[in-house]
């Protein structure tokens, strides 16, 4: 399909018909509670087309459901054949040979993993949250608010405005400082790695918990980091899952099609080291072995890797992939990453379908970026990466794929075509962030 046939399928301008339609909404469905009635008619008036559940048993994230919504809406029993079919095998490890409960639990005792929760939480380590941010106030409001909710008792909250134009991000952090433990710092150098490696040298000896501002962490996402970094005591980096804050676009349907932020990881914790690189090579990042939209570093191990690639990242022609590298590299080290889903972060994509489609440039053009650092700093790379051409072909190709498995008929296939024009351009890119970032030190030395 060219450019031009794939744009097409997409409405140039808002119909009356637009307002009235909801692409999607994103609910919670906690199983200890009686299932509830997702309703077609939302309470703006407004009719939902389909319905995307976070499925939760004790707060513990067990899997996400897509589901059309039919006009008469989605009642608990449809809810419960639903969790049945995608996870009854989840729930049933859970509560044993017990069918998915529509009316809710009342358990005995306390759940295992509630008190585990809370056992952790008795000697929780102290996280400092990094918060990078440039001209967003609004979001910026929004990340602080949930993380000032956080159910942890150890904790503060490093905001780095990077290369601010005005006072809006001053403001937001000064009146955030007023309810709670909120620092503020400037970065002048306008790029993300910048921004990133002026917290990491403001926090020697932390753990470093990442979050953008674009997101809110649920009340339980610290508990979650550290529930991790104790039973994994070897662990170097925590990654948590980023599931959708909303669904009122296509556009943003179309990103959870395309994987979303997982890209196929899903609920299952996972470990990445020496032990597991016969299984997914630390050269393959798909599906990811984390995001900087939701990780945790244990303290030195960002100065161990030498800091974040400031030719990568938002705010450089690279784009992005700063976080995709750092994780490559504390892989090759001989580092050990942990995937804990059960710390969940929720990010409000995207709305329209420019960004949509900049942001997909920007995953190609920063991940070829990203593989051309590697191999500048360390050539020899080259033969292994080579290796892993038929499965990358085969991934961006091929039908169930980690890339490809969610993606309905209704997906721009431009989108993809947009992808893969991102990831020809990688290479010059990343070149043109390197002289530029090189520039910004220089100017800053003067």
């Amino acid at each position: 399909m060219s450019a031009d046939l794939g744009r097409s399928v997409i409405p140039a301008q808002r119909t009356p018909l637009d307002d009235k339609i909801l692409p999607g909404i994103v609910r919670d469905v906690e199983l200890s509670q009686p299932l509830p009635v997702i309703p077609a008619e939302q309470p703006d008036g407004r009719r939902a087309e389909q319905a995307w559940l976070l499925v939760r048993l004790f707060s513990e994230p067990l899997g996400a459901l897509l589901l059309d919504i039919p006009s008469a809406g989605l009642n608990p029993a449809d809810l419960a054949q639903a969790v049945e079919a995608e996870l009854g095998e989840a729930v049933r490890k859970r509560l044993g040979d017990v069918p998915v409960p529509v009316h809710g639990i009342n358990p005995a005792s306390e759940p295992d993993f509630l008190a585990k929760r809370r056992a952790v939480l008795t000697t929780a380590p102290h996280i400092t949250v990094v918060v990078c941010t440039r001209e967003h106030p609004a979001e910026l409001t929004k990340c602080l608010d949930s993380l000032l909710a956080q159910e942890y008792p150890a904790f503060r909250i490093l905001v780095v405005d990077n290369a601010p134009e005005t006072e809006a991000t001053a403001d937001v952090v000064r009146a955030a400082a007023a309810r709670g433990p909120v620092d503020y710092m400037v970065e002048p150098k306008g790029g993300l790695s910048f921004a990133r490696n002026a917290a990491v040298r403001a926090a020697p000896g932390q753990i470093l918990a990442w979050l953008d501002d674009d997101e809110v962490a649920d009340p339980h996402w610290l508990a979650e980091v550290a529930r991790a970094l104790h039973e994994h005591p070897d662990a170097d980096v925590i990654s948590g899952v980023i599931v959708p804050a909303e669904l009122e676009t296509k556009a943003q349907i179309w990103f959870e099609q395309f994987g979303g932020h997982s890209k196929g990881r899903g609920f299952k914790p996972d470990e990445f080291g020496p032990h597991t690189k016969h299984i997914q090579s630390p050269l393959y990042p798909l599906p990811p072995f984390g995001t900087g939209a939701n990780m945790t570093f244990r303290p030195g191990v960002i100065e161990r890797i030498g800091l974040f690639d400031t030719a990568l990242g938002a705010g450089t022609p690279a784009m992005g992939s700063e976080d995709t590298l750092a994780f490559t590299q504390v892989l090759l080290t001989g580092g050990t990453i942990v995937y804990q889903p059960s710390a969940i972060t929720r990010h409000y994509h995207r709305r329209d379908l420019e960004g949509l489609r900049k942001q997909m440039v920007g995953y190609g053009t920063g991940l070829v970026a990203a593989y051309t650092s590697l191999l500048l700093s360390r050539p020899l790379l080259i033969f292994p990466l080579l290796r892993l051409v038929p499965s990358a072909l085969k991934d961006m190709t091929g039908k169930d794929t980690a890339r490809t498995a969610t993606i309905r008929e209704d997906f721009p296939q431009e989108l993809l075509s947009d992808n893969r024009r991102g990831m020809l351009a990688g290479p010059r890119a990343y070149l043109k962030s390197r002289r530029a970032a090189r520039a910004k030190v220089r100017a800053t030395q003067a």
